[in-house]
């Protein structure tokens, strides 16, 4: 008589996860370590090329060109001249920070939308109580000048709201004034439909972890793997018997800005930097292609004014502007781009 295999547990299947989520953190620290010295390089090369990161923010994905608005094209365009992410806690703390984190700054020239000549967000992987994982990040003050704020007062909102829960030592507290004035603003208004910049005020997609719980947190889900190595079983938060009602979860998603927050940041991080030469490259290749195209005259006078009105309201084409030819091609701004062409 054979015997027959042992079944498999949950815990065998999570153990081999956890592996599998080891791996792929080591790999990515070891690659950002690794391509250093090449985006050093690639840094000293680009700053020599007159508006190469608007005409790659103009080439971006979708995760991130679908936030982008006209008035924020335009600003981009004119202005913005420099991008660098950093997996900041690798600089600072060495093989022991997570690579996860990122650090992603935009660098602009002198604008009459905002003051600031750097706005740079910060965001920490960290690790909750009930063991869920992700981004979160404070949010950052933009200091818009008189009359220009872009995102209808939800970056200055969420620093007031992050601000108070701080001074509370609370940052779950839904008991404030400024609690209640974001939940009405999100109700209208959010990083869908408002301005790329609303990201600077993005704080989690559930809810923030500070520090020290993230770090309690670490160091149970540390003992657990090596209590799954050695073969025991182990309770999990938030799974199955675990598992706390939709009720008891903190969840603040009914004052955050930008539901998309992380998946913008990652995007950031994993497509648009360091695919940013082939971006640029595409999108001299698309203006190659298109120059003909926008250089037609329309016989019909009427066709051609009826065709302008329209384009008056359509976004921005970045790299028309930056190039000084007029709008150019626009997108439509209520969702995702549609596939450029590619060579």
């Amino acid at each position: 008589m054979t015997d027959e295999p042992a079944p498999i547990s949950y815990e065998d299947l999570a153990a081999i996860e956890d592996d599998f989520s080891e791996i792929d953190t080591e790999m990515m620290r070891k690659q950002y370590d690794a391509s250093r010295a090449t985006y050093a390089r690639r840094a000293e090369a680009v700053a020599k090329i007159e508006n190469f990161w608007s005409l790659v923010l103009e080439q971006a994905p979708p995760e991130i060109d679908q936030y982008i608005h006209s008035h924020d094209s335009k600003l981009i365009s004119e202005h913005l001249t420099g991008v660098e992410v950093t997996r900041f806690e690798l600089d600072e703390k060495g093989p022991t920070g997570d690579p996860r984190s990122l650090r992603i700054r935009l660098e602009f020239n002198p604008n009459e939308v905002f003051s600031d000549r750097v706005l740079e967000k910060t965001f920490w992987y960290r690790r909750a109580s009930d063991d869920w994982t992700g981004l979160v990040s404070e949010p950052v003050k933009v200091h818009w000048k008189k009359g220009k704020d872009m995102t209808e007062g939800l970056t200055d909102g969420a620093c007031a709201l992050f601000e108070a829960r701080r001074k509370g030592e609370s940052m779950s507290r839904k008991t404030l004034p400024e609690y209640d004035a974001m939940e009405k603003k999100v109700e209208h208004w959010n990083g869908a439909n408002t301005s790329f910049f609303t990201w600077f005020g993005f704080v989690s997609g559930r809810r923030y972890v500070g520090a020290k719980e993230s770090e309690t947190a670490t160091a149970e889900y540390q003992n657990r793997r090596a209590a799954r190595r050695r073969g025991e079983k182990v309770d999990v938060p938030g799974h199955a018997e675990n598992q706390v009602s939709d009720e008891e979860v903190e969840d603040d998603s009914a004052v955050e800005v930008h539901d998309a927050g992380e998946e913008l940041a990652v995007a950031f991080a994993e497509d648009l930097w360091p695919d940013a030469i082939k971006l640029f490259t595409q999108a001299q290749e698309m203006g190659d292609m298109s120059d003909p195209e926008f250089e037609e005259d329309d016989p019909d006078e009427d066709d051609e004014d009826d065709e302008d009105d329209e384009d008056d309201d359509q976004p921005v084409d970045i790299r028309s502007l930056v190039q000084g030819t007029g709008k150019g091609k626009s997108r439509d701004s209520n969702g995702p781009p549609a596939k450029r062409a590619k060579r």
